[in-house]
């Protein structure tokens, strides 16, 4: 017989509008089987019963990050982190002391720098580095991901000189002579991704084990992870271990769509602990790395309107290769004019749809739900296409603490600009559905921090008074909305997750204050008592 769980003491905001309050919730299995009063749906409980106190929490939905790389914020859990230096002069000293107590030879992994932070804004080079690191092969990427910083080493251990051509959506910065500086932007640093993702970078399924508790431990129920094929497979052996506690909807890197394609793989395909969801593809670069694809060029960068990572014609083929396939579309894309060339190639397929396959009727397919192609980021906008986002059912998955963290970025790099940026208010009145993620490891993978984000658009000192462009906030409820129905509507599983009612899965968070009463300046330290996943608590704070 299913294990029954009787969950009380706790306030639970159920986002049902059959029951919008409730004092208990009866899970049998990993199913809800009741929400209410403990007198009114103890008569649903059939032999034995557990009961469990929450201690006067307060609960909602199970919150699911939309966007995060688990496999990379793993690895970087005990990697090198450059997040905060001051300069260059500080960053080496981090990099030498951590050199230090690496084996022989090591690689050394992590990074996260930014430059845009430093007290002398300087792009830094490999002669730096090779100083700092001695003899272990360096492979450092920005805070964003974007641009990888190396040294001599790693630029030899993948064939990179002054006779590499950049790649198609990339480029290797040069110095004098054409020798490679070090730095590497987009798809230049592909052949040191292959490297940072693999055995060199430890054992991955130990790594997201430690990962998982840190995530449950943020009030984390679900992940839309977007990292590659190594990650699914360590979650496809914690799954089959009995070890997999968080929910994850799984993305097909753009390298792997013909393999996904002939093996039959769909968005949606799997089980309620792993499963399949959209192919990534790329658009731009991002905002710090001055790659984002914009339609005028950066401040003091003539020429410079980013990278154009996958080529139009080359995005739209790839789009209706995929849609074709029964696999949704998940592009990122932070400028505008990025932006507006996804949002042409998805309006593309509702110009020209699909045909079935060739000499089979349309009755040959399995039914499924209609594909959801997201925007990955949907950071800026020309405010015609926020209209056009919601038009075309495109979900923007967005990560509210990127705000907060770019405002200084982009209220010089983008001043002046007519742009819609970070605008979930106007997305949301548009009749969009936002999904919010962190984007972790670029971000801290607390939905707390995002909900604070959304809410108040300032960062954790409280700046700017009254946040920045204020007219984007979204209410407390459409931020919680944003990590619970948002995202389910995004990966096609609201039937299952992102409320709590009869039938749907027991998945929730338990938060030790009202986040709908409380001062909206302490959400982002709200702290998280407990986080149930399957009828069961997997974290339980208890200090």
């Amino acid at each position: 017989m299913l294990q029954q769980h009787l969950y009380v003491n706790a306030t639970f905001h159920t986002q049902w509008a059959g029951c919008p309050r409730a004092t208990a919730l009866l899970a049998r299995g990993e199913r809800i089987l009741a929400v209410g009063s403990p007198e009114e749906i103890r008569a649903h409980a059939t032999g034995a019963l557990q009961i469990v106190d929450l201690g006067g929490a307060t609960v909602i939905p199970g919150l699911t990050d939309a966007h995060i790389h688990t496999a990379n914020y793993a690895r970087e859990i005990s990697a090198l982190d450059l997040r905060g230096v001051a300069g260059l002069t500080e960053a080496l000293a981090r990099i030498r002391a951590h050199a230090a107590t690496l084996p022989e030879a090591a690689w050394i992994f992590g990074g996260r720098w930014d430059f845009n932070t430093w007290d002398v804004p300087v792009q830094p080079d490999r002669a730096a580095l090779d100083a700092a690191s001695g003899s272990h092969p360096a492979a450092l990427p920005s805070v964003d991901g974007h641009t990888v910083w190396a040294n001599s080493a790693a630029l030899a251990a993948v064939g990179i000189d002054a006779g590499t051509p950049d790649p198609v959506g990339g480029e290797i910065v040069r110095g004098p002579g054409g020798e490679p500086t070090g730095i590497l932007r987009e798809s230049a640093h592909a052949p040191l991704d292959a490297i940072m993702h693999g055995a060199a970078a430890g054992d991955l399924q130990s790594q997201l084990l430690r990962a998982q508790q840190r995530l449950l431990a943020a009030g984390l129920t679900g992940i839309h992870d977007f990292d590659g094929d190594e990650c699914r497979t360590a979650y496809e052996s914690l799954r089959a271990d009995g070890q997999l506690h968080l929910r994850v909807h799984k993305s097909i890197p753009a390298t792997s769509l013909e393999r996904a394609i002939d093996e039959g793989w769909a968005t949606g395909d799997g089980d309620a602990w792993l499963r399949t969801g959209p192919v990534k593809l790329f658009s731009d670069g991002a905002l710090g790395s001055h790659s984002s694809h914009m339609g005028h060029p950066f401040p003091g960068e003539d020429g410079n309107t980013g990278i154009e990572v996958i080529p139009y014609l080359d995005l739209l083929a790839l789009v209706r290769r995929a849609a074709g396939a029964g696999i949704a579309v998940a592009t990122h894309a932070i400028g505008d004019r990025a932006n507006q060339l996804v949002l042409d190639a998805y309006q593309d397929l509702v110009r020209h749809p699909l045909d079935a396959a060739p000499g089979l009727p349309d009755t040959s397919r399995p039914a499924r739900q209609p594909l959801r192609h997201r925007i990955e980021h949907t950071q800026h906008l020309r405010p015609e296409d926020v209209q056009r986002v919601a038009r075309l059912g495109v979900v923007p998955s967005m990560q509210p603490t990127h705000c907060t963290t770019d405002i200084p970025l982009a209220s010089t790099l983008l001043a002046g600009r007519n742009l819609a940026s970070y605008a979930w208010r106007s997305l949301i009145d548009a009749g969009a559905h936002p999904a919010f993620g962190s984007d972790a490891p670029v971000e801290l993978p607390d939905p707390l921090h995002g909900i604070h984000a959304a809410v108040t658009r300032q960062r954790h000192d409280g700046e700017p008074t009254g946040g920045w462009q204020p007219g984007e906030r979204v209410t407390v409820a459409e931020a919680i909305a944003g990590f619970t129905t948002g995202a389910a509507h995004a990966s096609g599983e609201e039937a299952l997750k992102g409320r709590l009612r009869p039938g749907m899965l027991a998945d929730f968070t338990a938060l030790a204050a009202d986040p709908y009463v409380i001062d909206p300046r302490d959400l982002r330290d709200l702290p998280v008592m407990a986080t149930a996943v399957g009828g069961i608590l997997r974290y339980r704070n208890d200090s």
